[in-house]
């Protein structure tokens, strides 16, 4: 199959007509329709359903698109990987992590980062989903869960620890528990529901309130989002269960029961198999270690 008539094909699935997909290409509309239409002879299958609103993918052409992407990605790869400077790593470098981590300890670090590696252009995409690495929708990630996929490396970068945490403004109006019991009088901030969960074990604290026999009078406020909770205990709003690293953004919150820790959970670094001999892979992977050797999880 020819690689130019397959890049026009998977430019047109995606964008979903000619026109559109004549407008990322640079090309007219009907050169694109030529293109497909001598690729569908060559096939000898039609691989759209034509329709005024635009195009569908027959089921032969979403078999061909899946494969297209596959090709398509691993050649981006390759090119990259060939592309980088014997001497310096340089090229784009997207990586992705939950938006806790991300938008804190990643974040306010990843310019030390690119002060030592000016030639690498990184780009941060903070998300609880999970991008596909396969797919090369990002480069690398940090994760708080091991990855599913086994074409994916992962290197331990970290074990995250958590404890309890409440401002010095909710203390002062609530005063400090003693015991778990004691926590009927406060008012707790939890994870709220969501099937896309940053980290396993991210209510532990409720689960501590059941197993204690506490008479679970306490007042739950739920924020689906870690970086949010944080926020919330920062306001004054109650007491939540926070990793060590992130409550250490803000040297005035109180550890609340310090005696009780929850999970321990791992941080991973990880990237497809395909980018292993990658030096921007590399240099990041080792400047992340590092920084989390000096860092309190």
């Amino acid at each position: 199959m020819d690689w130019d008539k397959l890049r026009v094909f998977q430019a047109a699935a995606e964008a979903g007509s000619f026109t559109h997909a004549g407008e990322r290409l640079h090309l007219s509309q009907s050169a694109v329709s030529r293109q497909i239409s001598s690729l569908e002879e060559s096939l000898n299958v039609a691989l759209f359903h034509r329709h005024a609103r635009g195009l569908i993918l027959t089921e032969q052409g979403e078999v061909l698109l899946s494969t297209t992407k596959d090709v398509f990605t691993k050649l981006s790869a390759t090119e990259a990987l060939i592309s980088e400077g014997r001497e310096r790593p340089k090229g784009n470098l997207r990586v992705t992590t939950t938006v806790a981590f991300g938008s804190t300890w990643l974040a306010s670090r990843i310019g030390r980062f690119i002060d030592l590696y000016p030639e690498v252009d990184v780009t941060l995409l903070i998300n609880d989903y999970e991008l596909d690495l396969s797919m090369r929708e990002a480069d690398v990630a940090v994760r708080l869960t091991p990855p599913k996929q086994a074409d994916l490396i992962q290197r331990l970068l970290k074990t995250i620890r958590f404890h309890l945490y409440a401002s010095p403004r909710y203390v002062e109006s609530r005063g400090i528990p003693k015991s778990i019991t004691d926590f009927n009088e406060h008012r707790m901030v939890v994870y709220g529901e969501n099937v896309n969960l940053p980290y396993n074990d991210v209510n532990w604290l409720l689960d501590l309130l059941k197993k204690s026999n506490a008479e679970q009078k306490q007042k739950i406020i739920r924020v689906n989002n870690v970086y949010g909770i944080f926020r919330a205990v920062q306001g004054g709003v109650g007491i939540a269960a926070l990793p060590d690293y992130l409550a250490a953004e803000d040297p005035n919150l109180l550890r609340i029961l310090p005696d009780i820790e929850g999970p321990p959970t791992p941080a991973f670094f990880v990237y497809p198999e395909e980018l292993r001999n990658s030096k921007r892979i590399a240099v990041l992977r080792d400047f992340l270690i590092q920084e989390v050797a000096k860092t309190t999880f």
